[in-house]
């Protein structure tokens, strides 16, 4: 299925959030199983098949990594649950020291301090490889398909950080 068709968005990876919103409300009060509560008992299937299919779509398009995910799906290339290693070594570096860090958290002298220090350089590298993701996405080519899948994979390791240095942030707090 096609969620830039089904909420008819051009497919592109910059979107108008608001316009998605209110496209999605919109096909929620037009397919909500409340109006099929009269029809038959297959048209009240239909409803509530459609109402998940509206679910999922927006799910996957108000996200970033997944919009760009369905967008490479759509082209072919489908990279949503795989399971492929880095051949970058400096990416990998990278991660290993942003790992160590946050390792090393408990014994700064300002947990805090160092914390937001992480989160910042997190936020930079997420920020600089979306950008990446949206340029590389905008031509249709094998050759950009590629690199916006590599650019994915990287970004999925910045989004489990950020997961983890909420969870560190947390325990600082308690």
């Amino acid at each position: 299925m096609n969620y830039f068709r089904l909420f008819d968005l051009p497919e592109t990876f910059e979107l108008d959030l608001t316009e998605l919103g209110s496209r999605y409300l919109s096909l929620q009060k037009r397919f909500h199983p409340d109006n099929f509560a009269a029809a038959s008992e297959r048209d009240r299937l239909m409803s509530v098949q459609q109402t998940a299919n509206i679910n999922d779509a927006y799910h996957s398009l108000k996200q970033p990594l997944l919009r760009a995910e369905h967008m490479l799906a759509l082209r072919g290339l489908k990279i949503s649950n795989e399971q492929r290693s880095f051949t970058d070594p400096l990416f990998l570096m990278q991660q290993m020291e942003l790992r160590e860090q946050l390792a090393e958290l408990q014994d700064e002298a300002d947990p805090e301090a160092a914390l937001f220090a992480i989160e910042q350089q997190i936020q930079q590298q997420r920020k600089q490889l979306l950008k990446a993701l949206s340029e590389a996405l905008v031509e249709q080519s094998a050759e950009q398909d590629q690199l916006a899948a590599e650019l994915v994979r990287k970004l999925k390791f910045f989004y489990k950080l950020q997961q983890e240095l909420e969870l560190i942030e947390q325990q600082l707090q308690d």
